[in-house]
């Protein structure tokens, strides 16, 4: 594989670690900032916010900008925002802090799988976007351990302090490594690739994205909760369980993303959200047994993040028959499907635990990852019937 992907990847951990180590470290900040729980809480909405609104907005913007240029440039402004979260004495400036990291990170996701995809050939496509999403399971597995760890030693800042630093690395090896032209599809104007929500297949596509995969963040978000309450796990042993479940994110990333290009994405995809039904609605019955807790949590993660590589393919692979012009449009948009998913599953997570109790979000996510698993079922007729035509008409 080109190194580039590898450049991409160091770049997509930096990232990935900045999304996600706020989660272990809101206390600290929310104790020296002097604001409670939920209000800190903000810095992982409106991050998620950022991400939604900027990726299908700036991406097409963007689009004819030289990719190893702006792959640079984004990461200029994300070790920007992150320095600006570092030296924030006000919950305010940390708050446009993470803003603004979220929106380089809905751009550079949407741009980085598009050209991973393209730096190698079709049957390989899958496994280069798995590479470079391999950056993002990373942090999961040892960035956001890694940033609550230097917060105990020091204190939350340091935490931004190293992303920063890594952010100013992956800048090094993305000027050094990427090509200095990237082939991509000749962009369309900026409404054109905005209108790509009016194709049906398309909008097809980011709706599986959405509840397939915010699905899931209906019992993610209580996790922790489910682990120390029900489970009775300690706050160290929750933390060890989580460290399974990266390991378990980045084997399954790797995985599906190869069975993606032997199989096809949807085959992959009915695979992943199968398996993940099944791992909602064991949920309740196992969580109570620390012995069986833990595989079906890995199971968990595995599923869940291993559909991150497979739907950024299958959107690709869908623009580029139905929407030629507007790849770069698309990827941004289901990178905003994915936020907007977690968005929503978060909040009827909510609902469900305030009216049914703790243990209903695993059937809730069950139910809603069963309604992806059909629209995937329509999507892949769609595409057979698609093919069909092409044939004929050849």
């Amino acid at each position: 594989m080109p190194i580039s992907l590898y450049a991409l990847a160091a770049a997509a951990f930096a990232i990935g670690m900045a999304e996600f180590v706020v989660v272990g470290i809101l206390p600290a900040i929310a104790t020296d900032m002097q604001i409670d729980i939920p209000t800190a809480g903000q810095l992982v909405s409106l991050y998620a916010l950022g991400v939604a609104i900027a990726a299908p907005i700036i991406t097409p913007l963007t689009s004819r900008i030289d990719r190893r240029l702006l792959a640079c440039g984004l990461m200029v402004l994300f070790v920007a925002a992150n320095w600006l979260a570092w030296q924030a004495q006000s919950y305010p400036m940390l708050l446009v802090g993470r803003v603004l990291a979220g929106v380089v990170q809905g751009v550079f996701y949407s741009m980085a799988t598009v050209v991973a995809a393209n730096s190698v050939p079709k049957e390989k496509s899958g496994a280069a976007i798995g590479i470079m999403f391999t950056g993002l399971t990373v942090a999961l597995v040892a960035g956001v351990p890694l940033g609550t760890f230097l917060t105990d030693l020091f204190d939350w800042r340091a935490a931004f302090l190293f992303i920063t630093v890594l952010g100013a690395l992956s800048i090094i090896a993305l000027w050094v490594f990427l090509p200095k032209k990237v082939e991509r599809p000749e962009p369309a104007s900026l409404i054109e690739q905005l209108s790509i929500v009016t194709v049906p297949k398309m909008l097809l596509v980011f709706l599986i994205t959405g509840i397939g995969y915010g699905g899931a963040f209906i019992a993610y978000t209580y996790l922790s909760e489910i682990l120390q309450k029900v489970t009775g796990f300690s706050v160290s042993g929750v933390g060890t369980v989580l460290i399974f479940y990266g390991i378990a994110v980045t084997l399954g990333n790797t995985f599906f993303a190869r069975l993606a290009d032997k199989r096809g994405a949807i085959a992959a995809l009915l695979w992943i959200l199968g398996l993940l039904i099944f791992a909602m609605a064991v949920l309740s019955l196992v969580a109570v047994n620390k012995v069986l807790m833990v595989p079906v949590v890995m199971l968990w993660g595995a599923v869940a993040f291993g559909s991150i590589p497979v739907l950024q393919l299958y959107v690709v692979q869908q623009a580029e028959i139905h929407a030629p012009k507007s790849v770069d449009a698309s990827s941004s948009i289901n990178i905003g499907a994915f936020n907007g998913g977690i968005a929503a599953g978060a909040w009827i997570g909510g609902i469900v635990v305030e009216h049914f109790g703790l243990m209903a979000t695993g059937p809730a996510a069950a139910i809603v990852v069963g309604v992806s698993i059909l629209l995937t079922l329509v999507s892949g007729a769609w595409d057979k019937k698609h093919a069909k035509s092409l044939a004929a008409a050849a």
